[in-house]
């Protein structure tokens, strides 16, 4: 007989994993005990070196679904004979383990949903170890009932007995409950005033009748309305200041999600859909999703989808299927579809609890389907699309964050504030990366406080104190000054990195890439190292330094700031560069075309910017698709979508001839090619032919620069590459000729991925000093 200690490392609390551990010791006729711990999973095992042996082979390769293991060490001690195997108490300590991320309920637990003869027939918590909320209720580690939100509500003796039971899959399952213990629904109006009757039937007959319902998941409230009453839309629409931002739909399985949206069984997008993490997924919609749910995403030909992710979810289906008994329904088509867009007002972070939800959702919900389990910690829906076969974020949240990044190496502590806009925060401990759920732009109180929120929660939950805090150089950026704050406050060093450094430094990161690397760097803004706003950037990054070996051309942009909002003063910018000052008022109707003229002739308040998202903006302009955006990216989507339209029809057509230039100064000159759309004739063809040029601009850019440093792998990174047809071609075109494309795909491309690139280039910089 040998005595073993074994330690478990990785997302191996809060997922059934000492159940497991227990099950397998049983089969395998071991005894001793295993307990959490603030490292992990603890095991003291006795038995045959043969069962021994077998037990370490299959805790990392039978390990339940939801977990992730690390590292398993073992070694042989010397301890008393045990008599049984058991699962002891948990021993608080310095943490070194992580909670998972939140999931979808599980088939089992719908089954027993909607199984009239089970106790938990249509309770609106079920969980067990394999399904439901953990990071949004979790306070802190290890993860035990009493550290979470569910300590509001004891077991009750026939929940107690399951969790006590070995066999049962609720066996130490720290969300165990049912209708007798709690939690608890409740329906109110928008006076606060309780709505009698059952809240999932009242809720429903409110949603058919045109009402919006404020409906609390599991990181936050959603509003919810019938999505295929336009009234009730627009009325959302008006109520929550949103005139043209698509919302979210949700259906109840993907079977329904067909009449409205093109998916097949077999693809990416349908298991993104059906995943445990339960996103958003960006499908082409159908001509019936066109005409039906035309308020949902006016203008654009894709549908933001998702399915049920919680019990209220499912049963607010499940009353409108007729209350049918059984689980048969939930794989047949239904009928309803609803509008799910986050209670967050003005941009703000989503709504959390029942006095927030009901002071900030004022003249907005009608009606409040609330419950009394606390949400510890907002986390907002993520929201993926696929690219060229390949899952992408576009935004990382809810089922996702704050899930682990390995690292291929160690250090100390190190947090990074991110940027400005969609920001999150990331903290460092060990060989891991911790990024947050979504925080959101800076341009708001509201979400000022949730960084520092955010900050705070993840280094208590963590248990670690940084030894270096990171942030964007740009110095009026709120992430900036509060993360110069945090450091002040605690006597700690800072490092300011480059906005598109950390661009590539996150894509590094990710992909463990310690050598140097081309980048492309292709967004709306980030302040450049010469004090002027970049966003086409070519560089050569390596670790804690970048080179900048060229540019987009730089274009005037009247009015600032201004013009990320107005697409047609970008294209005005492009006709003075061609010496066509008199055509702007020709052109361009707006009531300011005249003082854009006067601006751009005297060159005032008309910074110059290399940015590759104010070029989609002045081909949007130009091409007259979209001259004033209702929000971020319109522009470009519109552009993205008219190419489409042709590329689908026709295919990709042959780029403009000389339609750009590389400079001997490494500048890249897309004049010509925004000279080509003034006046174009087909607007689809024109958008497409737009694409395919700047792909062979950008390819034979980086290719120059590939030769001249001798490097054969790129990493690229910015918002720009959430255009599917920019990076999926642009991707096959390198690839062509050898490069090796380094892109994100545990992170979106876009702005949320900074304080990872940040982190990194801090972990280069403490090894380096």
């Amino acid at each position: 007989m040998i005595t073993r200690h074994i330690r478990v490392t990785g997302t191996v609390q809060g997922v059934g994993f000492r159940p497991f551990v227990w099950r397998l010791a049983q089969q395998l006729g071991l005894t001793g005990w295993v307990r959490n711990d603030a490292q992990g999973v603890e095991i003291l095992v006795q038995g045959p070196q043969t069962r021994l042996t077998e037990l370490l082979q299959r805790l990392r390769m039978d390990a339940p679904p939801l977990a992730r293991v690390d590292s398993v060490q073992a070694q042989d001690v010397l301890a008393e004979p045990f008599t049984d195997f058991s699962i002891i108490a948990s021993q608080s300590g310095q943490a070194s383990t992580a909670i998972g991320p939140d999931v979808a309920v599980c088939d089992e637990c719908l089954a027993e949903l909607f199984d009239p003869s089970s106790r938990r027939w249509r309770h609106a918590f079920i969980t067990c170890t394999h399904c439901g909320p953990r990071y949004t209720i979790t306070r802190a580690l290890p993860y035990d009932r009493p550290q979470t939100s569910m300590a509001a509500f004891p077991l009750c003796p026939a929940c107690s007995s399951e969790y006590t039971a070995p066999a049962n899959r609720r066996f130490h399952a720290e969300t165990t409950c049912c209708p007798q213990c709690g939690p608890r629904l409740s329906l109110s109006n928008a006076q606060g005033q309780a709505i009698t009757g059952d809240p999932i039937t009242q809720s429903l007959r409110l949603l058919q009748t045109g009402h919006i319902v404020a409906i609390k998941g599991l990181g936050g409230f959603h509003l919810a309305c019938d999505a295929r009453n336009a009234e009730a839309v627009a009325r959302l629409r008006l109520r929550k200041n949103r005139e043209a931002k698509p919302f979210a739909v949700m259906l109840a399985n993907a079977a329904s999600v067909a009449p409205y949206a093109r998916i097949r069984r077999d693809d990416k997008q349908s298991a993104l859909l059906e995943s445990r993490e339960r996103p958003i997924v960006l499908l082409p919609a159908t001509a019936a999703g066109e005409a039906e749910l035309s308020g949902v995403a006016p203008g654009l030909l894709r549908l933001g989808v998702m399915l049920p992710t919680t019990p209220i979810h499912y049963l607010l289906f499940h009353e409108a299927a007729g209350h049918p008994a059984g689980s048969a329904w939930l794989t047949e088509t239904q009928a309803m579809v609803l509008v799910m867009t986050s209670a967050n007002p003005g941009g703000e972070p989503i709504v959390r609890d029942t006095q927030e939800a009901h002071a900030r959702l004022a003249g907005i919900a009608d009606a409040y389907l609330d419950h009394d389990r606390d949400i510890v910690a907002r986390c907002d829906d993520s929201v993926m699309q696929v690219v060229a076969g390949k899952p992408q974020f576009i935004r990382r949240s809810r089922g996702f964050a704050p899930a682990a990044i390995r690292l291929p190496s160690g250090g100390p502590s190190v947090l990074a504030f991110g940027a400005y806009l969609k920001n999150t925060v990331c903290v460092t401990r060990g060989d891991e990366a911790f990024l947050s759920p979504h925080i959101g732009s800076l341009d708001n109180a509201a979400s000022c406080e949730f960084l520092d929120e955010t900050v705070q929660r993840l280094c208590v939950l963590l248990d670690v104190k940084p030894g270096l805090v990171a942030h964007d150089l740009h110095p009026d950026d709120y992430s900036t000054r509060a993360a110069l704050q945090y450091a002040q406050q605690r006597g700690l060093p800072t490092l300011a990195v480059q906005h598109h450094h950390a661009h590539m430094a996150a894509v590094c990161a990710e992909h463990g890439w310690q050598g140097p690397v081309l980048g492309l760097a292709l967004d709306g803004v980030g302040l450049g190292t010469d004090g002027t706003a970049w966003g086409g950037e070519l560089l050569k990054v390596d670790g804690t330094r970048f080179e900048h070996l060229g540019h987009l051309r730089p274009l005037p942009m009247p009015g600032g700031d201004q013009c990320a909002r107005e697409p047609w003063r970008m294209a005005a910018a492009v006709l003075h560069e061609l010496g066509r000052n008199a055509d702007i008022a020709q052109h361009f109707q707006e009531p300011a075309a005249s003082t854009v003229v006067a601006m751009l002739a005297r060159q005032f308040n008309c910074p110059r910017t290399s940015s590759m998202g104010r070029v989609f903006d002045a081909a949007a302009g130009l091409l007259g698709i979209c001259h004033t955006m209702a929000y971020e990216a319109q522009a470009a989507m519109l552009l993205e979508q008219a190419a489409t339209i042709f590329i689908e029809g026709h295919g990709w057509p042959e780029p403009l001839p000389g339609g750009y230039a590389v400079r001997d100064d490494g500048q890249l000159d897309l004049l010509p090619l925004l000279a080509s759309l003034i006046d174009a004739g087909d607007t689809t063809r024109a958008a497409a032919r737009f694409h395919a040029t700047l792909v062979a601009a950008l390819s034979d850019w980086v290719l120059r620069a590939s030769k001249a440093t001798g490097l054969t792998t790129l990493a690229w990174g910015g918002g720009c590459f959430l255009n599917t047809l920019l990076s999926s071609h642009l991707r096959q075109n390198l690839e062509q000729h050898g490069i090796m494309v380094l892109a994100p795909s545990l992170t979106s491309p876009g702005d949320a991925s900074i304080a990872l690139g940040q982190a990194w280039v801090a972990l280069h910089y403490l090894e380096e000093n």
